[in-house]
């Protein structure tokens, strides 16, 4: 059976099977969607599909055939390129990696934990960056057919790794994407789902100059390097991080990852999933994605692109919005806020889910 047919199916019955008890879902749901994503990655459309050329913008001297692309954490291993292309996915983002393998997260018997509430258009998860490391996941970038629409990669510092290590091996990992010819580099810098259960918070000036001195200023071409934050960002700290990145030279900024805010979230999930929710937060903890970050995810974007107006950096600097980003109204809002780059995760999916590799062609053909 097809990704898509499957996909389908799960979406009708997902408002029954989450009404079971949490732990019997989150189990489930951890298995199931890693048989899913294992059956997606060896699907390629039939019919390729191209979004209007008026969608087109160019950034950095790169063309993005549309405004929206996958985030971070989709296809942490390369997985999927040809598919998202064929798609009509404006870029492709690989990752999240880092310098080190890594098997992800398990607690109470579960690898990988992730729970949907489907009613909420939102999803919980606890990953823990799996990945197959830098080395491995370099070279098959290297190998993608690049012609096809952009490729960038999402890398951060190693939890395994403490100090200088940590740095040094995140630059070790930068330089080896620089060689596989990526278009372009996202650094997480807000990760809620490793075994610390928290953004990396501490130290954030002296890490973005460690890049600064040890990667960006030794590029041998023109790199994008873009940094994310949280959405959980508080919106006063905005312009001390857009003056941090100006200063350090980095391209642009993301805002932003999934969310920790757990009691702010839980008024956006309805009363009928709050049960499973508290459930996953409590023993897992994890992010929170989907439409529960819409107006998180907008109102920081959105400053951030006031605030370049007149930040006037001496690069060409963008904004980028992630989170509760579903529809076509979500990627006009953010060109109207100044954003012309959207990323998707829960709503991607949750678009598959109805209408398979038409995902681009019927979110542009409404």
């Amino acid at each position: 059976m097809k990704a898509a047919t499957i996909s389908n199916w799960e979406r009708k019955l997902r408002p029954l099977i989450t009404k079971l008890p949490p732990k019997i879902v989150v189990s489930k749901y951890s298995s199931g969607r890693l048989d899913f994503l294992d059956k997606l990655k060896l699907e390629i459309p039939s019919k390729p599909y191209s979004p209007p050329t008026d969608l087109s913008v160019e950034l950095w001297g790169i063309t993005f055939l549309s405004p929206i692309m996958n985030a971070a954490g989709m296809f942490k291993n390369g997985e999927c390129y040809e598919m998202v292309a064929m798609q009509g996915a404006g870029a492709y983002l690989g990752g999240t990696g880092t310098w080190n393998p890594r098997i992800g997260n398990k607690k109470e018997g579960v690898h990988l934990p992730f729970a949907p509430y489907p009613n909420s258009h939102s999803a919980s998860n606890w990953l823990g960056l799996p990945n197959d490391g830098d080395n491995v996941n370099s070279n098959r970038a290297a190998k993608l057919k690049k012609i096809l629409i952009p490729i960038g990669w999402s890398i951060m510092g190693s939890p395994d790794l403490q100090g200088d290590d940590k740095l040094r091996y995140l630059v070790e990992g930068m330089r080896l994407y620089e060689k596989a010819s990526v278009d372009f580099i996202e650094i997480n810098e807000s990760c809620p789902n490793t075994q610390h259960g928290r953004p990396q918070d501490d130290d954030l000036a002296n890490r973005l100059n460690y890049i600064k001195q040890n990667f960006l200023d030794q590029r041998s071409r023109r790199l994008p390097v873009i940094v994310k934050f949280s959405n959980d960002t508080h919106r006063e700290q905005v312009p001390n991080l857009m003056d941090l990145l100006f200063g350090f030279n980095f391209d642009g900024v993301n805002f932003g990852n999934t969310s920790t805010a757990y009691e702010k979230r839980r008024v956006n999930v309805v009363e009928s999933e709050r049960k499973l929710y508290d459930f996953f937060t409590q023993i897992f903890g994890g992010g929170i994605s989907g439409r529960p970050l819409k107006e998180s995810s907008l109102e920081l974007a959105g400053t951030a692109a006031e605030y370049l107006k007149s930040g006037s950096p001496s690069q060409e600097f963008h904004v980028i919005r992630t989170g509760g980003v579903e529809t076509l109204q979500d990627i006009q809002e953010s060109k109207r806020a100044g954003v012309l780059l959207n990323q998707w995760f829960t709503g991607y999916f949750e678009e598959f889910s109805k209408h398979g590799h038409n995902v681009y062609r019927r979110l542009f053909s409404i």
